[in-house]
């Protein structure tokens, strides 16, 4: 018995226990804009410090720290030493390059990582732990507000979903389908992925009025006018643009059963037989054993929206069949991401 004991790493557990230190390195590092300012040069500690207004005595340990995350790569020893970032780094954490995630680690830092704090409060209650907790608006109300900070938000969510949208616009098979409609399009970047990649379709991204100009904007950019069209409305009041394909990044883990079973009943009605809805999302594996993240993620939701969760691939199954579709599959994306698959 003894023995087996020995055998028992507690590493794991202190590793999990003690995350929260790194976590919070990584994001404060983004927040403070580390990895834009190094962008492709090379800074001694004390150079970096200055340009960031940091205190002499945090700087080694904070930035040796990253070099040990394997998050900025170091030449030479001591003060002399020079600090740069790594090939990952550079790609997808300096805000000049198009594969910036950055925005998602910033609203991280700024808003979920003190209202994680609240998950026993959350987990007791039901209740959010967002702002709406302290008299403030909701999030969504209040992102939609202020033009400035909806395209912010929708900035920090590109990043982390151009990832599987990609994923879906290479392992999909649109060729049965001549139409698609994004609902809760954002920025438009789902139908500039499968745009980019599927000549034949054409694209309308759906969301709220306020965000139809943000959307334009991103269209224009990628020179897509001509095949993705911009439509407005609210998916809980108005009915959805008719297409073959009807996807839903991201989207309909932010809702309660009720409305998510309104949002799959409304994309039912929108399609012709033969259509399909498409959910992306991080897709809890069906035994609920594997995908940490999507459980992660669904907590997230409580603590966000209180009754909003995440679900699995039979959950989305069971709720499709009952809408009227016949015919399901789960295609894997990128990382903990799934596309959920019905078929009308």
């Amino acid at each position: 018995m003894h023995d087996a004991n020995l055998q028992l790493d507690p590493a794991p557990i202190l590793q999990t226990a003690f995350a929260f230190w790194s976590s919070k390195v990584l994001l404060t590092a983004v927040s403070f804009g580390v990895f834009t300012k190094l962008g492709n040069r090379q800074f001694t500690g004390a150079e970096l410090g200055a340009e960031l207004g940091l205190h002499p005595r945090g700087i080694g340990d904070f930035f040796d720290a990253l070099v040990a995350m394997k998050f900025l790569d170091r030449q030479g020893d001591g003060p002399e030493a020079k600090y740069s970032n790594t090939p990952a780094s550079a790609l997808y954490l300096d805000s000049g390059s198009p594969r910036y995630v950055g925005g998602i680690l910033v609203m991280l830092n700024e808003r979920l990582f003190k209202f994680w704090n609240d998950l026993p409060e959350a987990l007791r209650t039901g209740r959010p732990q967002n702002e709406a907790k302290h008299g403030q608006k909701g999030m969504f109300e209040e992102l939609y507000e202020e033009l400035p900070r909806l395209e912010q938000f929708m900035g920090a969510m590109t990043g982390l979903s151009r990832i599987n949208f990609e994923a879906f616009a290479m392992r999909f098979d649109f060729s049965p389908f001549k139409t698609m409609c994004d609902v809760g399009g954002a920025t438009g970047l789902l139908s500039i992925e499968v745009a980019r990649k599927h000549p034949h379709l054409q694209c309308i991204s759906f969301d709220l009025p306020p965000v139809e100009p943000i959307a334009r904007k991103h269209i224009a950019a990628a020179g897509l006018n001509d095949r993705i069209t911009t439509a407005s409305g609210d998916f809980f009041k108005d009915a959805l643009p008719k297409a073959d394909l009807i996807t839903m990044g991201m989207i309909l883990h932010d809702w309660n059963l009720e409305k998510k079973m309104h949002l799959i009943r409304a994309a039912y009605d929108a399609l012709p037989p033969g259509g399909a809805l498409v959910a992306i999302e991080a897709l809890i594996d069906d035994a609920r054993r594997e995908n940490v993240f999507g459980l992660l993620m669904s907590l997230n939701m409580l603590i966000e929206f209180g009754e909003a969760f995440d679900y699995s691939g039979v959950d989305f199954r069971k709720w499709c069949q009952e809408v009227g579709f016949r015919r399901f599959e789960v295609i894997h994306l990128a990382g903990p991401s799934s596309a959920a698959v019905a078929y009308k």
